[in-house]
Order: structure tokens, then sequence, then C-alpha cells
């Protein structure tokens, strides 16, 4: 297979494959393509790509030479003519991008549309780049912080630790809880998904329990709607935690819809001044109601961090974890013989084909 590496736009600093995961490529039988200065920004430079046996040239020659290209956004393949694309989509929300796919003939698979199974762990993308992001919550989080994390006890007095609250306990809450556990913070968690609770625990983190949540067990690792019953209990709970929080990270989204507001005005007001709120779930709207996307707010001295991208703060890693997913799937559609075959029969295929020669055929888009 000829396999075409664009270059991302503006803003996003990662790139779908670093040069070693491109040598994989090469050697498994397919020919890479490269955008010069493709990669760049994750610290891998044209002279790395042609080394490890990729033709490095402009978007167009890249277009015209590969079957599949890949590119996390979708702006860099928006006038590519019946290619196959791989990237991040989220053709739930980005209507515009699906209709520009469709009216190219595309065939079209979106990677945060995987099913979050055991057998799909290796291409998880959402969960590969989720982890870096709770990581850096914290770490923002402490930088922006105006006291100490840890306790300390000094001849000058004593100082608390932090307490934080993490709402939501998937891949970036629990990579937040480890992280603020080791810098010495006190933490609470909630989650909708009782199931959680031991791994929460396991962290050294203390996990508020709402009774009556929504069975999530069908939802292919995703939240859900909660009922109103539901919601008033839980915010209930999370006004106790909120109050006494130095750090909110908040991490609830649901996939094609806009993100559920877990702090409301009335937390925020009682919330003590200088404290901060990480919400990773901005691009969706934000669970607070004065989030920005890429923006930081200040309200009644309580500062709100708008970023779900946190990741493309660590390109390198980044790029490597999200390129080792792009391998394990292209593995997936091509065989050992490097041979594209659209299997719709597997389920993995299935989840994440969302267009075929410009026609939708995900069950979630048609409907």
């Amino acid at each position: 297979m000829n396999i075409g590496i664009m270059k991302e736009p503006s803003g996003e600093t990662r790139v779908s494959l670093l040069p070693e995961a491109v040598a994989s490529l090469i050697g498994k039988g397919h020919t890479v393509f490269v955008e010069s200065n493709a990669g760049a920004l994750a610290f891998a430079s044209d002279d790395e790509y042609a080394k490890a046996g990729a033709m490095v040239t402009n978007a167009e020659a890249v277009i015209q030479s590969s079957e599949i290209l890949l590119s996390m956004h979708p702006e860099p393949v928006s006038e590519a003519d019946s290619k196959t694309l791989i990237g991040v989509y989220y053709p739930l929300v980005n209507t515009e991008s699906n209709q520009q796919f469709s009216s190219h003939g595309n065939t079209v698979f979106s990677l945060d549309m995987l099913p979050r199974t055991t057998r799909a762990q290796s291409m998880d993308i959402l969960s590969s780049q989720a982890n870096i992001a709770g990581y850096k919550a914290v770490l923002l989080a402490a930088t922006e912080y105006a006291r100490y994390f840890p306790m300390f006890m000094t001849a000058a007095g004593s100082i608390a630790p932090a307490k934080v609250l993490i709402l939501g306990a998937g891949v970036a809450g629990l990579q937040a809880i480890a992280t603020a556990r080791r810098l010495g913070a006190v933490v609470e968690v909630f989650d909708t998904r009782p199931a959680v609770k031991e791994e929460v625990m396991s962290l050294g983190a203390k996990f508020i329990e709402v009774e009556g949540a929504a069975d999530a067990s069908q939802a292919g690792g995703y939240a859900v709607e909660q009922s109103e019953e539901f919601k008033a209990r839980q915010n209930a709970r999370i006004a106790e935690s909120a109050a006494k929080a130095d750090i909110i990270i908040t991490t609830a989204q649901i996939p094609g819809r806009k993100a559920p507001i877990l702090i409301t005005q009335e937390m925020l007001d009682s919330m003590r001044k200088g404290s901060i709120i990480i919400d990773l779930a901005a691009s969706t709207g934000g669970n607070t109601p004065h989030t920005k996307n890429d923006e930081s707010v200040m309200h009644n001295g309580i500062k709100i961090i708008g970023n779900s991208n946190l990741a493309r703060i660590m390109p390198a890693d980044a790029s490597k974890l999200y390129g080792k997913n792009i391998v394990n799937f292209l593995q997936l559609i091509t065989g050992e013989q490097a041979i594209y075959h659209l299997n719709l029969e597997d389920d993995l295929v299935k989840g994440t084909c969302i267009m075929k020669d410009g026609n939708i055929i995900h069950e979630r888009l048609k409907s």
C-alpha cells in the first residue's frame, strides 16, 4: 500500500507517524510518502523520515501518490478525491467535514469512533492521548495554583496539602489521580460508573459514590446520559466536594453531545478565590458555564482553563503513542500482505468506518 502522511494545520504540533513508525510500515511492505516538515513540531526532521525509507515531498504529490492518507485533522485531506482517510474527525459533530468527504468520494476511518473493547486497546487513540492530557492537566494546575500541592512541615509553620477534585475516572482522570497523588495532593474523584471505584482507591484517592447511575456497560466504554433524578443527587455530592477543593479537573464528555455542566454557578460561588479549574471537555462546551475552549477565564477569583488538547503540549510522545495506534489499525485493514481489505464484518473496522466511497455507512451517523 502507498500511505501518505500529511502536515497538520496550524496549531497542531503532532504528526500521524514518527520516523520509527514509518520504518515499521516499510518493513511490512508499505511505501510511505511524507509531506515536507510534517513532523517538524514533533522534533522529527525530513532527513529522519528519508533515512527511515520514506519519500519526502510536497502535499500535492503525497495526495496523488497515496492510496491511504493519514491526517489527524480533516483540513489537509479535504480536497483528496477517492482516497481512504484515517484520522480523528469527530463525525458526530463535524458535519461540514462529513459533507466534504462525501463530495470527494472518500472512504473514511475516524478513530475516535473505535469501540472501547479489550481487542481495541492497542489502537485506542482517545486513551493514548487522554493519558497525556490527564498528566499535563495536573502539572498545569500545579503551575497556575498560587499555593503548594504537598503538605509541608516547616519551622515557620505547616502548609496543608492541596485538595484536588477530579470529575471522571476514565483514562485522563486516572492519570490525573496518579499524578496529583505523586505531587502530594489529597484527591477526591467522582464518576457515574461504580465499577471504577476500585481503580480510584488503588491510586490513593477517595471515591464519591452516588447511587442510581444509568448502566453504561453497553455504551462501548463511553459515558451515557443520566436521569434528572440522578443529576440532582450528583450535583449535591459534587457541590460538597467543590466547596472544599483547591483544584478541580473535569473530563466528562458524551460522544455527539454537548458536555454536561458539572460545576454549576452555585458551586463556583462556593469555591475559594485562587482555586483552579482545568476543563478537558472544553471543545464540546465544557463542564462549567464559563468555560471557553483554548482560553483561560477568571471568574470571581477562580481561574477556569479550557483545554481539550493538552496532548499537543507533548508532541513527541503524543505522536509516538498515536503512531503506534495507527500502525496497529493499519495492520487490521491491510493484513500481513500489505494489501488493503475492508472487512465490515470486523467490529473494529465497522465501528470506525464512517463512510465508504462517499456514502455514510455508520449507523450512528445515519440516525
